[in-house]
Order: C-alpha cells, then sequence, then structure tokens
C-alpha cells in the first residue's frame, strides 16, 4: 500500500458528491437532535411528574447526550460507506480501478485506510461538539464535564464506534456490491434486528442481543456500565471489531474471486 494508492483513493471518495452531503447529513442530524433533546429536557426540567431522563443523566449521562441525534445521524455514516465501495461497481469505475492497480487487496486496504481517518476526523469534531453543547444547554440543571468517571472514555468511544461503523458498511457494500440492497442490509442490522432480537423470550436471545455488532458496539459509548449489559464496554468495542474485521476479511477474499 503506496502513498499514490492512497492519494488515489482519497481523489476518488471526495470526487463524489453523496460523500459531502452523507458527512453533512451526519454533522447536521447528530449535532440538530441531540441540541433539540437537549432544549426539550432543560425547559421542561421543572415541570411536574415523571422525568426519567433526568435520572437517566445522573446515572449515564452519554445515554441522553448522544442518544436519538447519533442514533439518526450514523445512518448517514452507514450509507456513506456503503456507497464509498459500491459506487464503483454501480459506475463500472471498480474496472479502471482494478486495471491500475491489479493486486486488489491493497486497493481494498488503502480504500479503508483513508475513509476510517475521514470518518475519524468527522466523527471526533461531531461527538466532542454534540457534548459540549448539550452539555452547556443542561449546565444551569445538571453539571457534566469531561474530567468526570468515564465520560471521556465514552467519548473517545463513541468516535472509534463510529470509525469502525463506517468500515463494517463499507465491509457489507463490498459483499453485496449492489448499493439499494447493502443499505438496506446495514440497516437492517443496526436498526431492526436488535429490537426484534429482543422480543425472543430467555437469557440465550438476551446474549445473542449482546453480541449482535452495534448492539456491543455501542457499549464503548456509554458511561458506565449498565445491569443488563452482557460485555464490559471495551469488551463490547472488541466484538463489534472482530464482526467488522471479518467482513473485510470476506470481502477481500470476494474481492479477489469475483469479476468486476
Amino acid at each position: 500500500m503506496t502513498a499514490g494508492l492512497l492519494t488515489a483513493e482519497w481523489t476518488k471518495i471526495r470526487s463524489v458528491r453523496s460523500t459531502i452531503w452523507s458527512l453533512l447529513a451526519f454533522v447536521i442530524v447528530a449535532i440538530g437532535f441531540s441540541a433539540l433533546i437537549a432544549t426539550v429536557i432543560a425547559s421542561t426540567w421543572n415541570n411536574p411528574g415523571n422525568h426519567p431522563n433526568h435520572v437517566t443523566l445522573l446515572t449515564d449521562p452519554t445515554a441522553v447526550l448522544f442518544g436519538a441525534g447519533f442514533g439518526l445521524g450514523q445512518l448517514a455514516i452507514c450509507v456513506l460507506g456503503v456507497i464509498v465501495m459500491s459506487s464503483e461497481y454501480s459506475t463500472g469505475a471498480i474496472r479502471a480501478s482494478l486495471l491500475a492497480v491489479p493486486r486488489r487487496i491493497p486497493m481494498l486496504a488503502a480504500k479503508s485506510v483513508v475513509f476510517a481517518l475521514l470518518d475519524l476526523v468527522v466523527s471526533a469534531i461531531t461527538v466532542f461538539a454534540v457534548f459540549f453543547i448539550t452539555t452547556a444547554i443542561l449546565r444551569s440543571h445538571v453539571s457534566i464535564t469531561i474530567s468526570q468517571p468515564g465520560i471521556a472514555r465514552a467519548c473517545i468511544g463513541g468516535v472509534l464506534y463510529l470509525t469502525v461503523l463506517g468500515l463494517f458498511a463499507l465491509a457489507v457494500g463490498g459483499l453485496i456490491r449492489h448499493t439499494a440492497g447493502a443499505i438496506a442490509t446495514v440497516i437492517a442490522l443496526v436498526l431492526v434486528i436488535p429490537p426484534l432480537i429482543t422480543l425472543i423470550p430467555g437469557t440465550i436471545a438476551n446474549h445473542v442481543h449482546g453480541y449482535l455488532p452495534t448492539v456491543a458496539g455501542q457499549l464503548v459509548a456509554q458511561s458506565s456500565q449498565q445491569p443488563a449489559d452482557v460485555l464490559s464496554p471495551w469488551q463490547g468495542f472488541g466484538v463489534f471489531c472482530l464482526w467488522t474485521l471479518v467482513l473485510l476479511v470476506a470481502c477481500g477474499w470476494l474481492l479477489k474471486q469475483r469479476d468486476a
């Protein structure tokens, strides 16, 4: 994997218009929804009645700060990860790429590295922006600082989770090679299958749910471990990385076996 190959992959990624739109959608949705939720919580803080979010802010602040905003925003990362890989197949550009770089594994490695670095930078900016904006909104009611136990790790974990999520989606895009089908598959794995697993009674279903890719991966973005968690934060992130690695290896193997 040479500097020229990395430069070529960076040129391909930034020249696709959907890259900019997907990243903008992620930043706007993540920051916008998180700020909106924090504003609603702050404005209703003194209202009578039960407020479960108030209790959660004290026990696991990041569950609220990184809640719905990232739940929706991560979909843009999933879409972008798929498009980075599948768009070359849909446009036929993959043939030119493989003519220029006959060794297919280095091409996949370069694409993964460039996309991971881009994802990492944008995710870091977004995660810390969400944290400081939402904590500023809630400051008059509850004090949440980066120095509190588990908060810094959760913020860094959120960045790492979103970075690996992008690679997870990229691998699915390479396996399926069809943009719409790959996006539907990733969204099903992230949003649809986990809630369905929880409907199955028994402790086995709870363990299956705990080892699902994104369910395990999201644990590292929690400031504290919850009683229902099957894995610790870093164990969960390790499971998510293992899922992603297996998919990337399968993607590389099929890339070598299949015609462009």
